[in-house]
C-alpha cells in the first residue's frame, strides 16, 4: 500500500495528466483496494493544488458489471466529473466482446450463440 501511494503521488507531482492501476498484464491488475489507494491519492493531490489527474483502471475489468462497478466507485471516490473521458478510462480490451453480447441480447431477447450470431 506505501509502495502505491509513493509511486501515485511521485507520477503525479511529475505532471502525469493519468495514472493506471497497472499495465494490464500482470497476474493481478485492476482491484478495488489498490483503486481506492490512488483515487484517494489523486482527490488529495487535487485538494492541494487545484489539478485533476485521471485513473484508469486496468486490467481484469472483462464484463459490463465489472465496468459499471469501477464506474460506481469513481462516483462515489471522486464525483461526477472524474466520470467523463478526460478523467476516467478503463483499460478493459476484453470488455467489448461482452458489450456486443449484452447489447445484442437488449435487442434480441436472448444471448449470442457466438460472435456470427451479433454480426459486428
Amino acid at each position: 500500500a506505501v509502495v502505491s501511494t509513493q509511486s501515485t503521488g511521485v507520477s503525479m507531482m511529475a505532471g502525469s495528466d493519468f495514472i493506471k492501476t497497472s499495465t494490464g498484464k500482470e497476474s493481478v491488475n485492476a482491484t478495488f483496494p489498490v483503486g481506492l489507494i490512488m483515487t484517494r491519492a489523486i482527490r488529495h493531490y487535487y485538494e492541494q493544488t487545484g489539478f485533476k489527474v485521471g485513473f484508469k483502471p486496468a486490467g481484469g475489468i472483462r464484463t459490463a458489471k465489472d465496468s459499471l462497478q469501477w464506474l460506481v466507485f469513481m462516483k462515489e471516490q471522486l464525483g461526477d466529473e472524474w466520470l467523463q473521458p478526460h478523467l476516467f478510462r478503463m483499460g478493459a480490451s476484453s470488455l467489448l466482446g461482452d458489450i456486443e453480447r449484452q447489447l445484442h441480447h437488449y435487442c434480441t431477447g436472448r444471448y449470442a450463440n457466438s460472435a456470427y450470431d451479433i454480426g459486428m
